[in-house]
Order: structure tokens, then C-alpha cells, then sequence
């Protein structure tokens, strides 16, 4: 029983020894970097989708305005046109 307690010990001190190794606090910190890249990268993209977002929106209210006044205008036109063959029977 004492063997294996000493052999538990002894592995136990092996995998603290390791993972304090220069090795291994190398790889954390290029996974850390790896991690934060990754981050800094996804919330570029989720703000460029908002910017796109924002000119879609902005276009689409243009393209709404211009429409609007075609279709005043084209009303309008109608209007007259009505009003003129009104008119035109009147006299």
C-alpha cells in the first residue's frame, strides 16, 4: 500500500513539475494569444455587420423617400390630368 502511495505522490509531483514547464506556460500564452485574436477578429466582423446593417437601413429609407415623391408625383399628374378632362367636358 505504501508503494502505491509513494507512486501516487511521485506522479502527482510529476504532473504539478509539468505544468509549470517553460513548455507549457509557452503554450498557454500562444493559446491565450490565439484566444484573443480570435476575439478581437469576431467582434471586427460583428461591427462591420453592423455598419452594413446600418448603410442597408440608410439606403433603404433613401430608396423609400424617392419612391414616395414618384408616387406624389405620378398622383399628382393623375389629378390634374382628371381635373383637365373635367374641364374639358364642362365646356
Amino acid at each position: 500500500m505504501r508503494i502505491i502511495i509513494a507512486a501516487a505522490a511521485a506522479l502527482g509531483a510529476l504532473s504539478l513539475a509539468a505544468c509549470g514547464s517553460p513548455a507549457e506556460k509557452a503554450a498557454d500564452k500562444q493559446a491565450d494569444a490565439v484566444e484573443t485574436q480570435g476575439e478581437q477578429t469576431a467582434d471586427a466582423m460583428k461591427e462591420q455587420g453592423d455598419v452594413a446593417k446600418d448603410a442597408a437601413v440608410a439606403q433603404g429609407e433613401a430608396t423609400e423617400d424617392a419612391m414616395d415623391k414618384k408616387a406624389d408625383a405620378t398622383e399628382k399628374a393623375a389629378e390634374q390630368k382628371a381635373d383637365a378632362i373635367e374641364e374639358s367636358a364642362k365646356q
